[in-house]
């Protein structure tokens, strides 16, 4: 008898992705990023820059607050004469706490006044810019019932930015 040749037929094994555990770390991870993402606001405060090109500015006048940050004091003038000095404290820190109670003075005086210029000298470091932005345009005020919860009161909220004379 012809011997037949037995060819055994190649069969193509088919393999599967196993996704079971890649599907339960996506379970588990999944939530935890969710509980510990940091969800933050972003706040965008408009500045006035002034500009060489421009000419002078229709103010009216009157009173037009000038915060003026030196490297041994804070000024404020009402753009001609200095209303206040206020030198550092001993640390040599500025004293943004007496700056934030003339602040609040002034804006008593002057309730309709919405605009104020922080100037600064080349020197001063960014921070103290922002710093002084932030106790010029508002300041936290207790609430009446409870004095651990605080309000913020806005001041002189159209703030412009500039170098110091």
């Amino acid at each position: 008898m012809a011997r037949r040749h037995h060819y055994r037929r190649r069969v193509k094994e088919t393999y599967e992705i196993d996704v079971t555990t890649f599907l339960n770390l996506m379970v588990v991870l999944v939530p935890f990023l969710l509980i510990t993402a940091v969800f933050s606001r972003l706040t965008i405060v408009e500045l006035n820059l002034p500009s060489t090109a421009s000419g002078p500015t229709n103010t009216p006048e009157g009173f037009n607050l000038e915060v003026i940050v030196r490297e041994d004091l804070i000024e404020l003038t009402n753009g001609k004469l200095v209303i206040a000095s206020i030198p550092n404290k001993e640390d040599g820190d500025f004293d943004l706490d007496t700056l934030s109670d003339y602040v609040v003075e002034l804006k008593q005086e002057y309730p309709e006044q919405d605009a104020a210029s922080v100037l600064m000298e080349a020197q001063i470091p960014y921070d103290y810019l922002i710093q002084v932005m932030d106790i010029v345009r508002s300041v936290e005020v207790p609430l009446e019932n409870n004095e651990e919860s605080f309000e913020l009161v806005a001041l002189f909220s159209e703030i412009s930015v500039g170098d110091a004379p």
